[in-house]
């Protein structure tokens, strides 16, 4: 295989695997409102979480390029690894519990860019550090999290519950990708 379909199956493992919790959210902020409101939410959250999302994937893709935050990255993606070999051996995902005020439009839909651009530090640095320094591949990643984020979500979810096999896969993914990110850094720091 070549190095870019390498690349490209880690990316879309990572997307499948981390972006179902961003849509979870989404979906329980909206749900705290009527049928028109809720599609209007779920449009500017989603719009305004997937112009942030843009911004810090480029970022932390050029952050990633820098010698020692390479570690620190691979570091973090280890952090969630586990995180997530938690949740598969749990075999339950993580209640979030997000406040919302069910009366203010606005404070509803902050509340959906803040859940994301909190929650989507796992799937930023995962894609970014997948896709090392294949832009094209690192825009490839951030448009099927924010598709799989957007269209998806129970789908995705679904299919990862019946097939929890994803969830390992995608977590081996994640693995490998920092490892890769310390590795690098290990051998430019300290060799």
């Amino acid at each position: 295989m070549t190095e870019q379909l390498i690349i490209l199956i880690e990316i879309i493992l990572i997307d499948l695997v981390l972006a179902g919790d961003n849509a979870i959210i989404i979906g329980m902020v909206a749900s705290k409102f009527d049928t028109s409101n809720r599609k209007r939410i779920i449009f500017w959250g989603i719009g305004g979480a997937v112009v942030l999302r843009i911004f810090f994937t480029f970022i932390t893709a050029y952050l990633l390029q820098i010698s020692g935050l390479r570690l620190i990255g691979g570091i973090l993606l280890l952090y969630i690894c586990y995180k997530l070999y938690r949740d598969i051996i749990k075999n339950e995902i993580e209640k979030k519990n997000i406040q919302v005020d069910n009366a203010n439009f606005k404070k509803a839909i902050f509340t959906v860019i803040l859940a994301d651009v909190t929650m989507s530090l796992d799937n930023v640095l995962g894609v970014a550090g997948a896709a090392k320094d294949h832009y094209f591949l690192l825009a490839f990643g951030l448009g099927l999290s924010i598709l799989l984020m957007a269209f998806a979500a129970n789908f995705t979810a679904k299919l990862i519950k019946k097939y929890s096999w994803i969830s390992w896969v995608g977590l081996i993914a994640i693995l490998i990708v920092a490892l890769d990110l310390i590795q690098t850094d290990i051998k430019i720091l300290f060799f």
